[in-house]
């Protein structure tokens, strides 16, 4: 009877978390429709931007811009990776945070030494104690706001400018869909203008007021805000979706083992039945005899 309770005991143990499963999946469910909805708007204003910022720096027929300048001599990087500051999404923050290491990894001859500022919790408790940490910015990424990620983004500017760090790369997962989230690596600083095309050099010919100068020194940090705001958005949407398919993996596992450990339950109750029948009836035939 003891087995019994004890399997009795699992069975509904099993049971209550596939409640809390069910319910974290139908939460993260919620929250996911309204953070696809901030990653579908942010994405054509972030891409505009980048096409505007990259007409003017094409253009650019002066000095460049302190963010454009690119320094070669014993060059350090700085990493900011963009994880959560809550588990149980399955491998959402382990994965990020391994594609950062692998890259430190495969750019050790690259870089004299490379620094690790993490918005998210989860990323800061990972790397900790492996790889050389900077800021760590919790409690952020939750309800991520613009004015987050302009404090982040002008931290990263002053740095880069100070010459602390001479590269800036920025991890996230970017949001695909519920199944899937892409690992994405972006070097924020220093920003690069593309080579203008013949057709763009043969198009329409802008008239630019204030002055071009004046225009990038106010679109190359609001670009780098941007970014960071977008990657923001594009994480929590995949933590979110992360979650939803995690928690639906494990209300299935729990409903399978569920009915595992019922039908262990049926047996043993059983063979416990069987065994005092046979007690019961060899008890019979004793007095009898």
């Amino acid at each position: 009877m003891a087995n019994l309770k004890s399997i009795k005991k699992r069975i509904v143990s099993v049971k209550s978390t596939r409640q809390i499963t069910k319910a974290m999946k139908m939460v993260a469910a919620a929250k996911l429709r309204r953070a696809q909805d901030n990653v579908v708007a942010a994405r054509p204003y972030a891409r505009k931007l980048r096409e505007v910022m990259e007409r003017l720096a094409q253009s650019q027929e002066s000095d460049p811009h302190p963010l454009m300048v690119r320094r070669d001599t014993s060059p350090r990087a700085l990493i900011v990776l963009v994880t959560s500051d809550r588990g149980l999404c399955g491998g959402f923050n382990a994965n990020i945070s391994k594609a950062a290491e692998r890259f430190i990894l495969e750019h050790r001859d690259d870089y004299s030494q490379v620094t690790i500022t993490t918005i998210g919790r989860k990323g800061y408790d990972f790397l900790k104690n492996r790889q050389k940490m900077g800021q760590n910015y919790a409690g952020v990424i939750s309800k991520p706001t613009y004015q987050a990620a302009a404090l982040i983004a002008r931290e990263v500017i002053q740095g880069f400018i100070a010459e602390e760090y001479d590269d800036v790369f920025l991890f996230y997962n970017a949001f695909r869909s519920v199944m899937s989230q892409d690992i994405t690596c972006e070097q924020l600083l220093p920003i690069s203008a593309p080579e203008m095309s013949e057709e763009a050099e043969s198009g329409v010919q802008y008239i630019y007021e204030p002055t071009k100068g004046e225009l990038l020194g106010e679109l190359l940090p609001k670009s780098i805000e941007v970014a960071i705001f977008k990657a923001m958005l594009e994480s929590v949407a995949s933590e979110h979706g992360a979650r939803m398919t995690a928690m639906d993996s494990a209300s299935k596992n729990a409903t399978e083992m569920i009915g595992k450990l019922t039908l262990i339950y049926n047996r043993a109750r059983q063979a416990a039945i069987t065994t005092e029948l046979t007690e019961i009836i060899s008890g019979a035939e004793s007095i009898k005899g």
